[in-house]
């Protein structure tokens, strides 16, 4: 009987412990909250929880998800990345001009845009590093250069003709599951493995934890920070070629959010301003969130100008929390 007690209060323990380390994890106090946050909506709204509701929500999460996940290694290493969003709208202009207008091969197509977009992410990283500027600066100067650039190829219109069977990588389904949400998944699967188990990921948070003593032990910070900008260009244009097949166009107008809404989901996921501390499933479960508050917003028909209030309003009291646990942490 001895025996037995001493199992059961040792599972109890581990039990406990392990509640413990969720309350002390920001991405699953979020998780937590977005759980309660759909089964509050389920009861006041019951069409909260159809399939074909939550299926939206799945679907819409995925789009700027992907420019998220870059956001999150950017976020994690130096700074933030303010050129997402002109970039995934590039991506999808450069891909429906490419495809649509003038009939070159879709894979032609999609890996032109990629690459374009691929470079411009390494020219941000090269002048933050050889210009020794912030990276804020830098991304948002060339966040403009971009949309100008967008404005040029366009004149301001939808570039039309993406259709065939391209198209499912925006609008398609697997069985009840949208495409976009398993490419989605698939790319959170694919850096969680790398941030976790490869030394590329791993120097990325010796970069943004301590760029001097990540120097000293022979990461070279300089041009590890050229590819981590190219790899979040990477996910932006994916993100924006994946919304151009979704509307079965390139438009202007996207990724007009997205600076906004990667960051969020990066931060209210738990990854650290300061650098040096994240992941990209926590970014998945602030991406949720987000886009769990706007479906809210519109089945409660709560004014679409509150939104970004309410988005403002959850940013600001994740950060604020972040800050307070390691504030704490430190004092110990």
């Amino acid at each position: 009987m001895t025996a037995i007690r001493k199992i059961m209060n040792n599972a109890k323990t581990k039990i406990l412990s392990a509640i413990a380390n969720l309350g002390k994890s920001t991405s699953a106090v979020v998780l937590g909250f977005t759980i309660i946050l759909g089964l509050v909506l389920g009861i006041v709204r019951p069409n909260f929880f159809t399939a074909y509701n939550l299926g939206i929500i799945i679907k819409q999460m995925s789009f700027f998800g992907m420019a998220a996940i870059g956001q999150t290694l950017t976020i994690i290493t130096i700074g933030t990345d303010l050129s997402v969003g002109a970039v995934a709208c590039l991506a999808g202009i450069i891909f429906a001009i490419l495809y649509g207008t003038m009939g070159v091969n879709v894979v032609v197509a999609i890996l032109v845009a990629i690459v374009v977009c691929v470079l411009i992410g390494y020219l941000n990283g090269t002048l933050i590093t050889r210009l020794g500027l912030s990276p804020f600066i830098i991304t948002l100067g060339m966040s403009t250069v971009v949309q100008g650039a967008v404005l040029v190829l366009t004149k301001g219109e939808t570039i039309t003709g993406v259709k065939g069977p391209v198209t499912v990588l925006g609008q398609g389904m697997v069985g009840p599951i949208p495409v976009p949400t398993i490419i989605f998944i698939a790319a959170i699967a694919v850096w969680a493995f790398i941030m976790k188990n490869m030394p590329f990921g791993r120097q990325m948070f010796a970069i943004g934890g301590n760029p001097a003593a990540a120097r000293l032990v022979g990461i070279k910070v300089e041009s590890k920070t050229c590819i981590i900008f190219a790899l979040s260009s990477l996910m932006a244009s994916m993100g924006g070629i994946m919304t151009a097949c979704r509307y079965s166009s390139g438009q202007p107008t996207i990724g007009d959010t997205w600076n906004m809404d990667s960051i969020t989901a990066a931060v209210i996921g738990g990854t650290a301003m300061s650098g040096g501390v994240g992941g990209v499933i926590g970014t998945a479960i602030g991406a949720l969130l987000i886009t769990v508050l706007r479906n809210a917003i519109v089945l409660l028909n709560i004014s679409q100008y509150w939104e970004k209030v309410i988005t403002g309003g959850v940013v600001l009291f994740a950060v604020s929390v972040d800050v307070i646990r390691r504030k704490r942490k430190e004092g110990k």
